[in-house]
């Protein structure tokens, strides 16, 4: 069994979420990868896809922001015990005012964000979710996406609303222990 962390929107596998998660994993002696992914959608989709198939479906998955839009389509589609960490639900719609010259969080570089990157998300919407398989974890604080999205969405799985945070949701490492239990013992 492995978990593997998708980081959000712009991120990297080298992202403070993914580093907090590597080191409580590496600490427990549990298999973990938190991969750096393309920002084309459909290219992260399928590098997961082939990492998810590639452990036979022993896979737990984490994801934060953007990355928990991929994890729920990924989650849904393998069936694979899931945690949400503040995540996007339409990125399709937040992401739709991003500028061309789109930063990179990791080294500062930049790429072009364009429509076609928002129909290809699209595609990726699940309507149906096994809820039974989702854990999600939100901060009322978060400063770009509405809270209420996600626990609307995903109303009948396990929940952890938490008032102020932020984005990045602060102090995550507080959970790990119930996250790990989560998805080991589902």
């Amino acid at each position: 069994m492995i978990t593997i962390y998708i980081h959000g929107f712009s991120g990297s596998g080298q992202g403070s979420k993914a580093k907090l998660f590597r080191e409580y994993f590496k600490n427990k002696n549990i298999s973990f990868i938190a991969p750096s992914l393309s920002y084309v959608p459909e290219l992260a989709i399928t590098t997961l896809e082939e990492i998810i198939e590639s452990y036979n479906g022993e896979v737990n998955l984490i994801g934060s922001s953007m990355g928990g839009f991929y994890a729920i389509y990924l989650g849904n589609k393998y069936n694979l015990n899931t945690v949400l960490l503040n995540p996007s639900i339409y990125p399709y719609k937040t992401l739709s005012n991003t500028s061309n010259a789109t930063p990179n969080f990791y080294d500062n570089s930049s790429f072009e964000w364009n429509s076609s990157h928002l129909d290809m998300l699209k595609k990726y919407e699940v309507k149906n979710l096994k809820k039974e398989n989702f854990m999600l974890l939100v901060q009322k604080g978060d400063e770009l996406l509405d809270y209420k999205e996600a626990v609307n969405k995903m109303e009948g799985s396990r929940m952890l609303i938490e008032e102020n945070g932020n984005h990045s949701f602060e102090g995550v490492e507080k959970h790990f222990k119930e996250i790990e239990f989560f998805c080991n013992n589902l």
